[in-house]
């Protein structure tokens, strides 16, 4: 049965992988040659080719060990993308005001988390299940709350509860600010080694793709 691992691949090999988000959009073009566009998934799915990260013998030996474990496609992990894996603008620190979550209404308590992408035209609200623990830092009204006091965080679900005395007094803003991982599996059953390729300087292909958890 599929599982999930919370365990980070390899952080070395990962800094240096390609890929990035994909969209899966159709398009259809009219005998007027207007274009008809449409999309099938609400979220953009990312991938990633490991294989740009493995620099030596050692890292390469490590993924392999690590995708053994993993049963190839079978369980999932953790991945940490080099540009993307913060609520702060690149290269600012993490803020309890980074991300807006929503408002309190007395009574609830639970508020995942997300991240905003743009501002005008169509924001993009991604849902974010894979905080790396420690970094979650939260705010109510602008007031930066105490975990464990006020808070507590599920870094496995990426959901802030907070204690029932807590709870956001009705119209109050929640925010929260936080460093994430992404929830990805092996994009393949077959790792194909070949050492004489890899010394002459051949990448290994290594794919690696976002999942739901």
């Amino acid at each position: 049965m599929a599982t999930f691992h919370e365990i980070l691949f390899p952080l070395e090999v990962a800094l240096g992988a390609s890929g990035g988000p994909e969209r899966v959009t159709e398009v259809v073009t009219t005998a007027s040659g207007r274009e008809e566009r449409n999309t099938r998934l609400a979220d953009s799915r990312r991938r990633w080719d490991a294989g740009y990260g493995v620099k030596s013998f050692a890292a390469l030996a490590e993924i392999v060990a690590f995708f053994e474990e993993r049963r190839g496609r079978l369980h999932g992990f953790r991945w940490r993308d080099r540009l993307d894996h913060s609520s702060a603008l690149h290269g600012d620190a993490i803020t309890p005001l980074d991300q807006r979550l929503g408002t309190g209404d007395g009574a609830r308590t639970i508020f995942p988390l997300t991240k905003a992408y743009g501002a005008l035209h169509a924001p993009y609200l991604r849902a974010i299940s894979k905080p790396v623990a420690g970094s979650v830092r939260v705010a109510v009204n602008g007031i930066e709350q105490v975990e464990g006091a006020h808070f507590s965080i599920d870094a496995t679900r990426g959901e802030i509860s907070f204690a029932l005395a807590a709870a956001p007094a009705p119209e109050a803003v929640v925010s929260a600010g936080f460093a994430f991982d992404v929830p990805v599996r092996f994009d393949t059953d077959f790792l194909e080694v070949n050492l004489s390729a890899f010394a002459a300087g051949d990448i290994p292909r290594i794919p690696v793709i976002e999942i739901r958890v």
